[in-house]
């Protein structure tokens, strides 16, 4: 597995993408952090580490709000912040 730069990549992409049809991966990156990788087309995705559970997968999809402050908000408006403060820590 080789790694390039991104402007070495977009230079020599054509000599990359023939690497990847003989099977070798390329990781490209950007500021020295990978951001991307050239693979054969018939390349056997890896297997995520960890099962991801149901409701964050639903929750990231639909692109809701994880948490609703509306609630939050109207008492910051209301109370001083020490009340603010002693509020939470009752888990009021």
């Amino acid at each position: 597995m080789q790694t390039v730069g991104l402007f070495d990549a977009k230079t020599h992409l054509s000599e990359y993408v023939a690497r990847a049809e003989a099977g070798e991966e390329v990781i490209i990156t950007r500021h020295n952090r990978p951001v991307a990788k050239i693979v054969p087309l018939n390349a056997v995705a890896a297997a995520p580490t960890r099962e991801i559970p149901r409701f964050v997968q639903r929750v990231f999809h639909c692109g809701g709000a994880l948490v609703d402050l509306t609630k939050a908000n109207q008492l910051a408006g209301e109370l001083e912040d020490e009340d603010i403060l002693a509020k939470m820590r009752r888990g009021a």
